[in-house]
């Protein structure tokens, strides 16, 4: 039975994430307090895979996941999921909002409802949870009067909702990845995603150099993050996805560029996108890949061309 980890306890918006996947079905979950820990039991094998959120559309990047997939040894993204997030406010039953002093959930489920939260717990302390489950078990525990986390937590916690849909912002999505260790690639779907890191001298167009490897070859980046080296100062890795698959062509060559550019680059997986969520296909508002970027006929015809005008042949008679 294959065992996959999840930032725990029971209940978080991840659990949800992880149960759609077909990897799921049959297999022993393992709750984890904190991201890290998930990470760390994927690396040291204590699980064959592990669910993180990596994204959200309101906060953005989570950056202990974008942190931790560049520890050793490696980890490869393999799926991801796009979960629309809803948040209720939850509390002992009989507890009264008067009553409320203290309010928890993880860091970005506080970001997420930090104005319902000053509008309707002005006087509560607001404390962060390693997870927005965490929090209801601290509520269910007593150790503190009221969480923000799924509705699905309150039944598991024997918690009563005292507000529903608290978000400040609504169809709030966030991302989530199922990583493993190194081993064999997803196959291409000509619906994937490629995400890497690489770090670049700090000089002047160092940055313009590598993202003009993706737009030369008609590679659509949709996210780019920097985040610090943490030994170097003033050096920062950037993490980059982009639309195609490393078998693809233009991606390939692409990598492959970017390797002798940068002074690092770690490859962290090419996978299936995400289906649609709340009726929307991903990528809605992004232009599509261009026809050029991953028609291997076509590359297959210009490295003609480029080996024939090598030889001394024609421009015209290559194409030919």
């Amino acid at each position: 039975m294959p065992r996959l980890a999840f930032l725990g306890p029971h209940a978080t918006f991840t659990e949800q994430a992880l149960l759609t996947l077909p990897d799921a079905r049959g297999a022993e979950l393992v709750p984890c307090a904190g991201n890290p820990a998930v990470l760390a039991a994927v690396r040291d094998g204590q699980v064959d895979a592990g669910c993180v959120p990596i994204e959200n559309s309101v906060e953005g990047a989570v950056p202990p996941v974008l942190d931790g997939l560049l520890d050793d040894p490696p980890l490869m993204i393999v799926k991801e999921v796009a979960l629309a997030v809803r948040f209720a406010a939850m509390v002992r039953p009989g507890t009264t909002t008067g009553e409320i002093r203290t309010v928890a959930s993880h860091n970005h489920g506080i970001a997420q409802t930090r104005n319902w939260i000053a509008g309707h717990l002005p006087h509560a302390d607001v404390l962060v949870s390693t997870s927005t489950s965490e929090a209801a078990a601290q509520v269910a525990r007593g150790e503190i009067d009221a969480a923000i986390c799924a509705p699905l937590a309150a039944e598991l916690f024997g918690l009563e909702i005292i507000a529903d849909d608290v978000a400040d912002h609504a169809g709030a999505v966030t991302r989530f990845v199922l990583l493993t260790l190194p081993g064999p690639l997803p196959e291409p779907t000509g619906h994937d995603r490629t995400t890497l890191a690489a770090t670049t001298q700090n000089r002047p167009g160092s940055l313009l150099g590598l993202l003009t490897e993706l737009a030369v070859r008609g590679i659509d980046l949709t996210r780019i993050e920097s985040r610090p080296i943490k030994d170097r100062h003033a050096e920062y890795w950037f993490h980059l996805d982009c639309t195609g698959h490393i078998a693809d062509p233009a991606m390939g060559e692409a990598l492959a560029a970017l390797h002798r550019r940068c002074d690092r680059v770690r490859f962290l997986g090419s996978y299936p996108r995400a289906g649609s969520v709340n009726g929307l296909a991903p990528g809605v508002g992004a232009p599509a890949v261009p026809e050029h970027g991953t028609d291997a006929a076509a590359f297959a015809t210009a490295e003609r061309w480029l080996a024939c005008l090598r030889c001394g042949g024609s421009e015209g008679g290559a194409l030919t």
